[in-house]
């Protein structure tokens, strides 16, 4: 399936079930319609409104759309989008709220690459910002970077990670949200590494697989199940003449949502049911909690063909994170290295994408580092996306992490040489002897 053809023959199916949805809407609604009594129509209107809706987000960069922020004094401050970084693959962006001084917690949210915008993790953001200085990674979508700016795998993602630590500074913390979990982990113990002075204060990992095999899940065997000569055969096209990554070969966003809804297809069929019953009735609204939530799942991206593989092959079914024998541009990556920056680690008890187990693998291949700088919390009942959106993620694990970034704010003290524990040790008696 390799070819621009195929990718051409998704965006055209596609676009074809969006005109037959805007024409059908289009139809309803013609006055003549209103002339007799019809049920008919009001559903073949709400069946159109729904199907012109859904078929059109996929293909759309939702909005941030972050609400202002208001202050101390009552007062309303709106929150800019700047960017900080500026690289082919992706933007390291901060949402500066305003007229209000900066806050002491400085965040990294790293946002994943797995499908969806970086604005999946929208609700994460709003979130943090009354209490936290934001910034995001906001990578983007792979039909639209020629060919020209080259490959991008798991190691440029871990090494854009690393510049992304490197230009915000020590003073910061990290929460790496679901995918990019054992890439962010990959790319502190490089730091610590080559440039420990440039390491973060705390790192919190959130759903990510760390270890797919320690509770495997249908995503993990999946991976296991097909070869790696399958999934390029299956998996990856070509970007076709629409957009400006033609040629660049990808794992298609409309692929990747049509394996998502697959997974659970009958809750979906269902909801889309439900939908197009409530607007016959006059019942929806723009707003409403299923166009809320489905405007954001079906935007999907490109994902670069490297990454994807890379990803499989590396983190799933070789596991070299997992038996830290993970390399990057050549220099082995030993996470035993680290040993100041403070972990903490989130699971859903009900999580069928990273089971619990997948992400507390980290903290037992983190032998350098003290228990003391360590943490884990299962929250119970919370599936995959309520671990960092929706009410568990707001009243428990928020205020956790939070107060996990208040716990190791300041910057770690340095380890003694065992010269000056030693001079320490000779320096004792003479004191002692003073006396």
């Amino acid at each position: 399936m390799k070819y621009m053809m195929t990718y051409d023959m998704m965006e055209s199916m596609r676009n074809t079930n969006q005109w037959l949805g805007s024409t059908a809407r289009a139809f309803a609604s013609y006055p003549a319609m209103a002339m007799t009594a019809n049920p008919f129509m009001d559903w073949l209107g709400a069946w159109g409104e729904v199907t012109e809706r859904a078929f059109s987000r996929m293909v759309v960069k939702p909005d941030w759309n972050i609400p202002s922020q208001t202050a101390a004094d009552g007062t309303d401050h709106i929150v800019h989008i700047e960017t900080v970084l500026e690289k082919s693959f992706g933007n390291l962006i901060h949402f500066k709220v305003g007229g209000r001084e900066p806050k002491k917690r400085r965040v990294l949210l790293v946002a994943p690459m797995s499908g969806h915008y970086a604005t999946l993790v929208k609700k994460t953001v709003i979130s943090l910002l009354p209490d936290c200085d934001v910034y995001t990674t906001d990578w983007h979508n792979a039909r639209d970077i020629p060919v020209s700016s080259g490959k991008f795998d798991i190691e440029d993602y871990t090494l854009y990670l690393v510049d992304f630590m490197k230009e915000l500074g020590s003073d910061l913390h990290v929460i790496a949200v679901c995918q990019p979990a054992p890439l962010t982990m990959a790319a502190v113990a490089y730091l610590a590494a080559e440039d420990p002075s440039a390491q973060p204060r705390s790192m919190t990992l959130i759903g990510g697989p760390i270890d797919p095999d320690a509770n495997p899940t249908s995503v993990t065997e999946f991976g296991h199940s097909v070869s790696m000569g399958q999934l390029e055969q299956l998996m990856i096209q070509q970007v076709g003449f629409k957009f400006k990554g033609v040629g660049r070969k990808v794992y298609p966003g409309l692929l990747q949502l049509s394996s998502f809804i697959s997974m659970n297809r009958e809750a979906h069929t269902n909801a889309f049911r439900d939908q197009i019953i409530a607007t016959a009735k006059g019942e929806a609204s723009e707003h409403d909690k299923h166009n809320e939530f489905y405007d954001e799942y079906l935007a999907v991206m490109d994902m670069p063909a490297e990454f994807y593989l890379s990803t499989v092959e590396r983190v799933f079914k070789n596991r070299d994170i997992a038996r830290n024998d993970f390399t990057v541009a050549g220099k082995k990556v030993d996470i035993g290295a680290i040993t100041t920056v403070a972990v903490k680690v989130v699971e859903g008890e009900k999580d069928d994408i990273s089971a619990p187990g997948q992400c507390l693998a980290a903290l037992a291949l983190m032998t350098g580092l003290p228990d003391s700088k360590k943490a884990a919390h299962l929250e119970p009942g919370a599936g995959h996306f309520g671990i960092f959106a929706g009410g568990k993620w707001r009243k428990n694990i928020r205020p956790l992490v939070l107060q996990f970034i208040d716990d190791n704010a300041d910057a770690p003290q340095p380890a003694k040489s065992a010269k000056a524990k030693a001079s320490n040790v000779t320096a004792m008696p003479a004191k002692t002897a003073a006396k």
